[in-house]
């Protein structure tokens, strides 16, 4: 694992532990060597990572889309910012770029942007661990959702243990640096037909 991608809000949101977080994510991520990719944003939860990589010294990727840049939210002193299209090749790149997943707490477009590459390493488009990084149980209710579906027979065991969760950012980068593949057919009913 040399790089890591993290999803997080473009806003602080209400808890100051949810900026601490980012920050410490930042941080860790820079002291382990560990290359930042994310969405490249000075703002919010995004721009303390961004900042607390760089601060201890970390290589940051950032990669926005044109129309976030013309709006003035591109962080300017990343060690590289990739300036795309469009929202999909923002995560195309993102996705491209990264060793491994983790989210923050963040809104609509960082569950989607979780969701989907955690779906990708379910099929096997890609083998790269995905991670929760559950401040203060943020994640908590997603984290009953992704049980309900399993027992409601919409996910294997096996993928719902795809989904690695921790309340700090060491224990969060250990558990993707010891990931192990797992591969089985995503289809819970394939042999009733």
């Amino acid at each position: 694992m040399k790089s890591v991608c993290v999803f997080c809000g473009s806003s602080p949101g209400a808890n100051p532990r949810y900026r601490e977080a980012a920050i410490a994510m930042g941080r860790e991520l820079a002291l382990r060597g560990l290359r930042l990719v994310y969405g490249g944003a000075n703002v919010g939860l995004m721009g303390a990572l961004a900042d607390a990589a760089l601060a201890a010294g970390g290589e940051v990727v950032g990669i926005i889309p044109q129309s976030l840049v013309d709006r003035e939210v591109a962080h300017r002193g990343v060690s590289e910012l990739i300036v795309v299209a469009t929202m999909h090749d923002r995560k195309a790149q993102m996705a491209d770029r990264a060793d491994a997943f983790v989210a923050l707490p963040g809104g609509y477009g960082t569950f989607e942007e979780f969701c989907e590459v955690l779906t990708w390493t379910q099929l096997g488009l890609q083998y790269k661990p995905c991670a929760l990084f559950n401040v203060d149980g943020f994640y908590d209710p997603l984290l009953q959702l992704f049980d309900r579906a399993l027992s409601d027979r919409f996910l294997r065991l096996e993928h719902r243990a795809l989904v690695l969760t921790a309340d700090s950012e060491q224990s969060v980068l250990d558990q993707l640096a010891q990931w192990t593949r797992v591969s089985s057919d995503k289809w819970i009913d394939r042999d009733r037909r």
